[in-house]
């Protein structure tokens, strides 16, 4: 049996880069959100502990983010589909300059 950690006790994890605290982000997001739905579901006065770990993640969820402000801008190289995006509206540009040359 598994125990809620109470918001007092949350451990938020210290060596994550950028990409990987957004992606710890986002995946606390999406837990809170489930819970919230949870909590929502329940009847009234039943007995559930959502209110208490929706309460620890968001905790952990502040650290986080706090992690994340502190942190420096991550050094990744652009991913293929960027640099092709990018390329894409270089040329965009190059043409759009030549059909500007041809005109005048």
């Amino acid at each position: 049996m598994s125990a809620t950690p109470s918001p007092e006790h949350v451990r938020v994890p210290t060596h994550l880069s950028a990409t990987e605290l957004h992606q710890a982000l986002e995946e606390l997001d999406a837990k809170i959100r489930t819970l919230q739905n949870r909590a929502h579901a329940t009847t009234a006065n039943s007995q559930h502990t959502y209110h208490e770990h929706i309460a620890a993640l968001e905790t952990k969820r502040a650290g986080l983010a706090a992690q994340l402000k502190d942190a420096p801008a991550a050094q990744t190289p652009p991913s293929d589909s960027d640099r092709s995006t990018w390329d894409e509206i270089w040329r965009g540009i190059e043409n759009l300059r030549n059909d500007l040359r041809n005109i005048i």
